[in-house]
This record gives structure tokens, sequence and C-alpha cells, in this order.
């Protein structure tokens, strides 16, 4: 994969942000040149799963180029065709809802709306609670859309979170290499 342009959204889903870097790591490795973008949220929140500075420090030094975390610096993706491929990861409820529904007031659905408009792979890695329940109908939208793929999922915790799922992060990379070659990555739903 290598000479591969992706980027490579990270929305809040914070839990998932260690597993989401390795993964962005194992990327560089293979050779692919990572653009980052994080979300507002991401970019700027410090929870207990860490700090906003330390994961943006982490994500600018693996990717070797600063964060794009501005409309303005986004928007360009379109006009310009800058990547090859876009992953989000871990794509939010709230980003499911908005890409499902074309509405484009943040960071990264404007990322996505103007790489879309090139006809290339949108990857998205679920991670959401409400998934099963007010997300489902977004799930199936997004499904059935062109260029549009998804790291396959599962429930992470059935029993204690019954509507929760999450992408198995470590097939980010298979994801992005059957997206390029335009296909979805089977099966679609694994046992977490």
């Amino acid at each position: 994969m290598n000479g591969i342009q992706l980027g490579f959204a990270m929305c809040g889903s914070f839990c998932t942000f260690s597993q989401v870097v390795a993964e962005m790591e194992k990327l560089r490795e293979k050779g692919l040149d990572i653009v980052p973008i994080l979300s507002e949220a991401a970019y700027e929140s410090d929870t207990r799963f860490g700090r906003a500075a330390d994961w943006k420090k982490r994500v600018e030094e693996l990717c070797g180029r600063p964060i794009l975390h501005t409309l303005q610096e986004v928007e360009p993706i379109g006009p310009r065709a800058l990547l090859d491929a876009l992953v989000v990861a871990p794509c939010t409820g709230n980003t499911l809802a908005k890409l499902a529904n074309g509405v484009t007031d943040s960071v990264v659905t404007m990322a996505c709306k103007a790489h879309l408009r090139n006809a290339r792979p949108l990857l998205l890695a679920v991670s959401t609670n409400d998934a099963l329940a007010g997300n489902l109908q977004n799930i199936g939208s997004l499904l059935c859309r062109k260029n549009v793929y998804f790291v396959p999922f599962g429930q992470d915790d059935p029993q204690g979170k019954p509507t929760s799922l999450i992408a198995d992060m470590s097939l980010i990379g298979d994801t992005v290499q059957e997206a390029l070659q335009g296909r979805q990555l089977q099966p679609i739903l694994v046992r977490k």
C-alpha cells in the first residue's frame, strides 16, 4: 500500500483512541502517508482516557504532519482530490447520523463530504452505544451508500450495553485494502 494518501479522522469515542492510534501506526509502517484529522471534541477534550494535548502530540509525531482540525483546513480535500481514501475511526453515533442525513457542520463531516465528491472510498469504524437503537437506521442508510465502507463491527458488551457496537479496529488496514478495490471487507458482522 505504498504511496497511498490516507485521511484518518478521529471522533470523540475516547475509549477507542489507544486502539485506533495503534492501527494508525501499523498503516504508517506499511508505507501509507496519513493525513490526520480530529473532530472538535477529539482535538479539545481531556478525558479519563487521556489529555487532548498528549493525543495530538502522539498523532502528529506518528503522521509527521500537523492535524487538520478546522473547516477551512479540511474543505480543500475535495477540490484538490487530496486523499485516496478516508477512514473515520472511531466514528461516533453523532457522526453517523450527520453523514446519513447530509449534515455538514463539523470538521469530520466536512472532510467526508469533500472527499466523497471525488467518488473515493470513505471507511467508517463505528463506536457508539446506540448503534442498535437510534442509529440503526443511519447505519442501514450508509451501508447502501456508494463509496461508503464499514470496518467490520460487532457488539462489544451484549449484556451490559445491548445496543452498543464497535468496529474491530484491527481490521482497518484490511478494510482499506478492499475498499481501494471497490469491495466491502467481509464478513461485516464479527464477534467481539
